[in-house]
Parts: structure tokens; C-alpha cells; sequence
């Protein structure tokens, strides 16, 4: 892309400006593939697409405060024993899997007081309320009720260019 390749650059950068600009310079390069391997997937294989509906994050609502709060707190942010589910934490720890992953964790481990006790539906619901908290768009078809159907769906934190 540059006419040189990443070991080319680092003793390039470290005559004319040192270790920040290898930095910049990995960031750089990271993000632009990043960017190119998202733009390759599509639009529509994206939480940013809209992957529920209002009406199914308005059922996760009442699922959450049900099953969930107890332990990740009301507002998603977390407890002595459970992680977040709001914001860069979740968001960093989510990145590029997919929406059946999060789905089957939900599914197969939670609540922990009774884990797997919770219905596909329910799943869902409570999926699309999370993502409806973090930001990502609702969209015209709901998230389905079976992992399998969710594998091709990424959830990225940031939204793709484009």
C-alpha cells in the first residue's frame, strides 16, 4: 500500500521520529484493514444495520429488570460479580463476534443463579434491549430466538465507514 512493508518501517521511523510514529504507523494500518475487512462483510452483517426491533428491546426491558439487574445493575454498568454490559468494556470485549455468541452466553450461563433457564425469546429480547443500550440501531426484523440463525451478524463497536 505504502511501497514498504512494516519491518521496512521500523528502522524508516526510527530515523525520523521513533517509537510514536511506529505507533501511528501500526494504528494506522490496523484501522485501515479493520476497515477494509468490514466494509468487505457488508452492510447488512452488522449490529449497526439494525439486527432487532424496538418492540422486541422493549420486551428485553422487562427481561432484563426480571433476570438480569440483579447482578449487572439496572443501568447495564456491573456488579462485584458481574461484568458490564454497556459501554467500551462490553464493547471492546464483543467486538467482532456475533450476535449467536452473545445469544449462546446469555443462554448457557445466565442468570447464574439458574443458568440455561432462560428461553431463546427471552434471549433475544434481552439481547436486543443490550444492544438498543449500547447504541446500535433497530431495524425492521427481530434478532432470532435460535443461535444458529445469528452467525452472521458482527457486533462491532464502532460503525463501519461507509
Amino acid at each position: 500500500m505504502f511501497g514498504w512493508t512494516l519491518s521496512e518501517a521500523a528502522p524508516r521511523m526510527a530515523r525520523h521520529g521513533g517509537r510514536a510514529a511506529l505507533i501511528a504507523a501500526v494504528a494506522v494500518l490496523t484501522t485501515t484493514a479493520a476497515s477494509v475487512a468490514t466494509q468487505a462483510q457488508g452492510a447488512g452483517s452488522t449490529v449497526w444495520a439494525g439486527s432487532y426491533t424496538v418492540e422486541q428491546a422493549e420486551r428485553g426491558k422487562v427481561g432484563y429488570a426480571t433476570n438480569c439487574a440483579s447482578c449487572h445493575g439496572p443501568a447495564m454498568t456491573g456488579g462485584d460479580s458481574a461484568p458490564p454490559l454497556v459501554g467500551g468494556v462490553f464493547l471492546n470485549n464483543w467486538n467482532g463476534t456475533t450476535t449467536g455468541d452473545l445469544f449462546s452466553r446469555i443462554h448457557d450461563t445466565m442468570p447464574a443463579s439458574d443458568p440455561g433457564s432462560l428461553g431463546g425469546k427471552t434471549v433475544s429480547d434481552i439481547e436486543a434491549f443490550i444492544f438498543q443500550t449500547n447504541g446500535f440501531p433497530a431495524g425492521p426484523t427481530p434478532l432470532p430466538t435460535d443461535p444458529q440463525l445469528m452467525t452472521a451478524t458482527k457486533i462491532l463497536g464502532t460503525r463501519p465507514a461507509g
